[in-house]
């Protein structure tokens, strides 16, 4: 056998210089191919408490800790994931502009929201189930929140209920309301919050579809066999949206602002339009949000519409955001673009299911830590300098 056939030998197949050329294509991100949902650990073993560098090293100990259907119901997005997956991408679509850095020991990121001061503008999300993360649930969310100063926004779909979720820890808590078609019940909920020391309200008025993809064939979602796949649609809803919200309507707020003594806000807001509605009907703070992409698959990323927003009240208002975040610089952005404060919602719990309330506590630590040196970076020795001039968009 001669030279030239032994590199034959040695040498690819023809199916095989096919294969490697059809998977480097499939990699390409000009295809928007369909992305695994787990995707690849970025490390080739699980990291240690001390080893805890980004809110990114969290999940894959979070993952590993719990069973399948609690990690997609923090996970998933609704129906394709296009939203979900957008809310991260469009961080690479907002730079930030260095002018000069400074010392981060002279950074200070204190803020001010309702009239309570808060040491950063990093804020809790409402999120739901925090118990089947870990068994301390929102009150170990609690309990690092408060240690970090940190104000938290309790679900309504908690784990425990919101008086105990308050005596668990001293520091601010505000409550999250999902609007019921019955006033006297409306009023119940309300109170049992404003009781227990709430600071604000905060009402979710997004219409969510409920509909997983992810989640279909898990035989085993939320710890019982589903049985059969039923329809998302039916002739009576043909969209497939959850039908105790389709009632939703402006006068809604109108009809509970009475029984609100602390200021209500409006989560869920994703145009200039319907920002100023809420400031009509009563509202006294906005949060952008799209629910972590788990509302209205092929939506925009709420990054991507904060200025309309922030346009559209022209400082009447405070306008908050939530969904994507994951870093300090990520924070900084929407603080560049108009956000008053920045709400974590996945990446708090991803803290808590990885090391109970001392992981939620670092991950809070570690995302303001990122904060105070991008700020340096750019030149910005406290919240109030940040501006529009500190970032350039290209929005896709």
């Amino acid at each position: 056998m001669d030279k030239i056939e032994r590199m034959w030998r040695r040498g690819f197949s023809r199916r095989e210089a096919l294969c490697g050329l059809a998977s480097f294509l499939a990699a390409s991100p000009l295809l928007h191919a369909q992305r695994d949902p787990h995707g690849l650990d970025r490390h080739r073993r699980l990291l240690g408490f001390d080893e805890m560098r980004t809110a990114f090293d969290f999940e894959p100990i979070f993952r590993g800790n719990v069973p399948l259907a609690v990690y997609d119901y923090t996970a998933h997005g609704t129906d394709s994931e296009f939203t979900l997956r957008r809310n991260r991408d469009v961080f690479d679509w907002v730079e930030l502009i260095g002018g000069g850095g400074v010392d981060p020991a002279r950074v200070d990121t204190s803020t001010e929201l309702f009239g309570f001061r808060m040491d950063s503008p990093i804020m809790i999300a409402p999120t739901a189930r925090q118990q089947s993360l870990h068994p301390d649930g929102e009150l170990g969310m609690h309990r690092a929140a408060t240690t970090t100063a940190t104000t938290m926004i309790v679900s309504n779909a908690s784990s425990f209920p919101f008086p105990r979720i308050a005596e668990a820890a001293e520091g601010p808590l505000w409550y999250q309301f999902y609007p019921r078609r019955d006033l006297d019940q409306s009023r119940e909920a309300l109170d049992e919050g404003q009781n227990a020391g709430c600071q604000t309200v905060v009402v979710t008025i997004d219409q969510q579809g409920s509909y997983y993809e992810r989640d279909l064939h898990d035989r085993n979602l939320g710890g019982a066999p589903r049985g059969p796949i039923r329809s998302r649609r039916s002739e009576s809803n043909p969209y497939g949206v959850g039908q105790n919200r389709l009632w939703y309507e402006w006068r809604y707020f109108d009809d509970i602002r009475p029984m609100i003594e602390v200021p209500m806000l409006a989560k869920g807001i994703l145009t200039g339009a319907g920002a100023k509605l809420c400031i009509e009907h009563g509202v006294d703070g906005i949060v952008v949000s799209n629910h972590g992409g788990r509302a209205l698959d092929y939506g925009p990323s709420t990054l991507e519409v904060l200025e309309e927003v922030v346009d559209a009240v022209a400082g009447r208002v405070p306008v908050l955001i939530d969904s994507g975040f994951r870093r300090g610089a990520d924070v900084l952005k929407a603080l560049a673009l108009g956000a008053d404060a920045v709400c974590l919602g996945r990446a708090a719990r991803w803290g808590l299911g990885a090391f109970g309330e001392p992981g939620a506590q670092k991950v809070i630590e570690i995302i303001n830590d990122e904060l105070r040196q991008a700020m340096a970076a750019v030149g910005r020795t406290t919240v109030g300098a940040i501006d529009r001039s500190i970032v350039t968009t290209n929005f896709l």
